[in-house]
């Protein structure tokens, strides 16, 4: 694990960086993959530099209000941007309300366009994983598997490079789909079941879960419900693709 990178005098939060370039090389591929699928680059690159935009700030003020007190007696604190002073639950419901709003102005296709921006979905998981792996978060639980790490002062499983190893699947697949896929949105809901399938099975060897109802595991309660919604979403566009109706 390296949370600093030591260049000189100057002290890099890396796992933040990570994410930096994740996010960067997730809308170059999301920008190649629009014009691939005969869509306009340049409003596919404007819709993701709004909801961006739009995420950080609204991620900003929503951790600000959890500690309002604090930021009115500080208010230049507000400008103080850093991975841990953000709320990311908030940021992306702000950055997708943004999006949405941009693409129905804009009449873009609603699930090309999910297709399109997947690989930079997908280009994003790939950095959040390094920013895990960087900083020691979303560890593993204690394991004496032969692979195990010493983290925390006990030896764990490396959940981190598991989610690492998936992400990068994840990513090659998404960037093998073609404008010849079976239907628009299917590379969408294919990475939406992905992912949640790959999250149901890796958080039951995960040390940090966080935990409903005394013993059932939240994430693989919110896995379990995505991938019976890609799926269901799957399903319907499948048959709306042999029979579009009149």
């Amino acid at each position: 694990m390296l949370p600093v990178l030591q260049i000189g005098p100057a002290a890099i939060q890396l796992p933040g960086l990570l994410l930096l370039v994740g996010v960067w090389v997730g809308s170059l591929l999301a920008e190649r993959q629009a014009r691939r699928l005969g869509l306009p680059g340049d409003e596919v690159e404007r819709l993701i530099f709004l909801a961006l935009l739009a995420g950080v700030i609204g991620a900003r003020l929503g951790y600000a209000l959890s500690y309002l007190e604090v930021y009115l007696r500080q208010p230049l604190a507000l400008l103080a941007l850093t991975p841990f002073t953000l709320a990311p639950e908030v940021g992306a419901a702000v950055g997708l309300i943004a999006a949405v709003v941009y693409a129905q102005r804009k009449r873009l296709p609603l699930w090309a366009t999910l297709d399109a921006l997947t690989p930079g979905f997908a280009g994003c998981a790939v950095g959040v994983a390094l920013a895990h792996l960087a900083s020691g978060d979303a560890f593993g639980a204690p394991s004496s598997v032969p692979w195990a790490i010493e983290l925390w002062g006990l030896s764990r499983h490396p959940t981190q490079v598991y989610e690492l190893v998936v992400a990068l699947a994840v990513l090659w697949l998404a960037l093998r789909v073609r404008p010849a896929a079976p239907f628009a949105g299917f590379a969408f809901g294919g990475f939406v079941a992905l992912t949640a399938a790959a999250r149901l099975v890796m958080e039951g060897v995960r040390g940090d879960s966080v935990l409903w109802f005394g013993s059932l595991r939240a994430a693989q309660l919110v896995s379990l419900a995505l991938i019976f919604a890609a799926l269901t979403l799957l399903r319907r566009l499948a048959q709306r693709s042999v029979d579009p109706g009149p």
